[in-house]
């Protein structure tokens, strides 16, 4: 009897814990998002470089996605 109310209360309070997620707000507000996309907060410090290899590897892959770039796998934009 005992165990299945000590089940009950966490799965309670596990139930809880996870919808309390879903009420936060977002953490990036709109007008902060212009200063997340300054150069300065990309990973490589040689963009260009970067995106040429980036080409090529989805070129060879023959697929595009999840990078904002758009066109086929056929290596045009």
């Amino acid at each position: 009897m005992r165990a299945r109310f000590l089940i009950r209360f966490v799965g309670t309070l596990v139930a809880a814990a996870l919808l309390a997620g879903c009420a936060v707000r977002p953490w990036v507000q709109p007008y902060e998002r212009g200063r997340l996309a300054d150069p300065i907060m990309q990973w490589s410090r040689a963009a260009l470089p970067a995106e040429q290899l980036e080409h090529v590897h989805l070129v060879r892959e023959g697929a595009r996605g999840a990078t904002g770039v758009q066109g086929g796998g056929c290596g045009c934009n």
